[in-house]
């Protein structure tokens, strides 16, 4: 595993980089949750059975962690330094596999966010938030809505909520979880390798 400081219009990010023997079959971006960070427990268990299946995984802290903040950014912030570091990071491809981009809830956000100016072939959502606790008027459904083929991961028992299927959004719902996605890691870790699997975006 590598791990790099990269400049961004925010400040500087890290990203932690664990790369696989010869031309990987996707490059997964990952960004953490709103007060945590890219060593949570979901996070952890898709990279191990990510870079298991030949995919190249990039966990990126965001320049306010960083820094040692946890309330986080402007979503134009996080949006900006997120796309510094994925241009950054795929520069270093002489022939880029296919971007995955994702990450677990605000990291989610961010990544449907920017995934179609970054030219990403697929995103994966791990605990992404519907809307506020409590608040289910306040419905970030739209952001989901990207053309890009998405996976969302969320647990039944998520105070967050859970997004509905889309076209172009598969939604899996983990029975007895919620927002942390800590039970089952293995699971959680087998279930997005085949969705990334079936698109030919991990080896067999």
């Amino acid at each position: 595993m590598g791990v790099i400081q990269i400049a961004t219009p925010h400040g500087p990010a890290v990203a932690e980089i664990d790369e696989v023997d010869g031309r990987p079959a996707a490059l997964f971006v990952l960004g953490h949750g709103a007060g945590g960070g890219v060593e949570a427990p979901d996070l952890m268990a898709v990279r191990r059975a990510c870079v298991a299946a030949g995919v190249s995984v990039v966990r990126v802290t965001q320049p306010y962690r960083v820094a040692g903040r946890r309330a986080p950014a402007p979503a134009n912030q996080l949006d900006a330094a997120w796309t510094a570091v994925v241009h950054e990071i795929v520069k270093g491809f002489p022939e880029p596999p296919p971007l995955v981009v994702g990450g677990r809830s605000s990291g989610a956000r961010v990544a449907c966010r920017t995934s179609v100016a970054l030219g990403a072939a697929g995103i994966v959502c791990l605990a992404f938030p519907l809307h506020p606790p409590g608040r289910p008027e306040r419905s970030r459904a739209q952001e989901l809505l990207t053309g890009v083929p998405t996976l969302v991961v969320n647990g039944d028992r998520d105070p967050f909520g859970v997004p509905d299927p889309s076209p172009g959004v598969e939604v899996v719902v983990r029975p007895g979880q919620r927002h942390d996605l800590r039970g089952d890691p293995r699971g959680l870790g087998q279930l997005v390798v085949e969705w990334l699997r079936g698109k030919g975006w991990a080896r067999p």
